[in-house]
């Protein structure tokens, strides 16, 4: 049986009229990387996959790979290679025996280049309802292609630095710098002014300092806890949370991390997934991956995202 094709013309219209919320994964940044594409630490033409980078980390700390011992010489590779290592247990490890300071710099090694946006970044960026935009990657790419068009937008990132305690980062556009600000005092006007919502933090290419990753296991554990508590997500984007379609775009949920943000979305802003479908666009979807989506009330579609975006820009329905 065939499966049926994304409603094209119902995402596209509520996207003009700014009642979707896009949310960007890591599949969101690869988008235009070709199948056969070897990446290396040097290189600025596409950026790592989450296991890519985890095995950079890993070399560069000698990570310790923990595989049953007694392998054959030749099967361990092979195995290694399969499933990689996990990128936040890496960079917890990393964070332990190098510091966290160092474990920043080789980050932002990675992510301060002009990598290129991809197709769906340049659309996004083009339509004029003001609209938020969610995603979890560090890299530039979105801000990078509203600058393309020459639109104001704001910033809003999570800070993984101690001593912003709950505070999250708001940069107004045009100003020298980001003002800390608590989540429940951040006065956006959301009917005027696009804002692209860093939920994992992201690369500051004008200072390094200013960084924010939350990458590492004790980060994601500290993200979770200010999700309970009801200080990650700022108080004015509860209701567009509430009422408004998401489109996952790039997302797998091997993670379960992502699955506790969607379930706290979910319960905590007391949305209803009776009322409220989402979609969700992934290339690859395993069984258990479309099944907790259908319990959440987000329909599935099995395409890449430049797929995607080429039939949404040339208006099938």
């Amino acid at each position: 049986m065939d499966q049926l094709k994304p409603p094209y013309t119902l995402i596209r219209d509520r996207l003009g009229e700014g009642k979707v919320i896009p949310f960007l994964g890591s599949g969101a940044s690869l988008s235009q990387r070709a199948s056969d594409f070897v990446w290396n630490k040097d290189c600025a033409d596409c950026l790592p996959t989450a296991t890519e980078l985890a095995r950079h980390l890993a070399q560069k700390s000698d990570f310790p790979h923990d595989l049953p011992p007694n392998l054959p010489d030749d099967l361990a590779p092979r195995i290694l290679e399969h499933f990689g290592p996990d990128l936040a247990k890496v960079a917890q490890y990393y964070h332990i025996v190098g510091g966290r300071v160092p474990l920043e710099d080789a980050l932002h090694h990675i992510f301060d280049r002009d990598y290129q946006p991809g197709s769906l970044h340049a659309y996004l960026a083009t339509i004029q309802t003001p609209i938020l935009i969610v995603t979890t990657n560090y890299d530039d790419l979105i801000e990078r292609a509203f600058d393309n068009t020459r639109r104001a937008y704001d910033v809003v990132i999570h800070t993984t630095y101690p001593e912003e305690t709950d505070r999250i980062l708001w940069w107004r556009f045009g100003a020298a710098n980001p003002e800390p600000v608590m989540p429940d005092k951040l006065n956006i006007d959301l009917q005027a002014t696009p804002v692209i919502y860093k939920i994992h933090g992201t690369v500051d290419r004008r200072d390094a300092k200013r960084d924010q990753y939350v990458i590492t296991e004790d980060d994601y554990i500290d993200f979770l806890a200010r999700m309970v508590r009801g200080r990650a997500i700022p108080k004015i984007f509860a209701e567009p949370f509430s009422i408004r379609n998401f489109l996952f775009l790039g997302y797998g949920l091997r993670d379960w991390n992502m699955r506790v943000v969607w379930n706290r979305i979910e319960r905590g802003l007391k949305r209803d997934p009776k009322r409220i479908t989402s979609w969700a666009i992934q290339h690859k979807i395993s069984p258990l991956e479309r099944r907790f989506w259908q319990e959440h009330r987000v329909e599935t579609y099995e395409m890449t995202v430049d797929d995607f975006v080429k039939k949404l820009v040339n208006g099938e329905g």
